[in-house]
């Protein structure tokens, strides 16, 4: 994740906030489940890069042996499997 954690309930809250001043949302629960679930789905949104990471991790495990005899380069190898999978799965990151 790039941001703090701790950034995220502010993030969510002036999020919310200028929605609700422009009027373009109207609030059909209480507010304070409102900015929770605006902060899970923040969160959840900033750590898809973080889980493809660790998806690709476990990939390139199996590679492990030619990876430390140095027939392939590790952080190449890492490059070319996110960049595969970024596009496949069409994520923005």
């Amino acid at each position: 994740m790039r941001i703090p954690k701790n950034w995220i309930p502010h993030i969510a809250s002036t999020i919310i906030e200028n929605l609700l001043k422009k009027d373009l949302i109207e609030i059909t629960v209480p507010k304070e489940q409102l900015l929770q679930e605006a902060e899970q789905i923040i969160l959840d949104e900033l750590m898809v890069e973080d889980r493809l990471n660790e998806e690709i991790r476990e990939l390139l495990k199996k590679y492990e042996a030619e990876i430390e005899k140095g027939k392939l380069d590790y952080r190449k190898l890492f490059e070319m499997t996110k960049q595969k999978l970024v596009k496949q799965r069409n994520l923005v990151l």
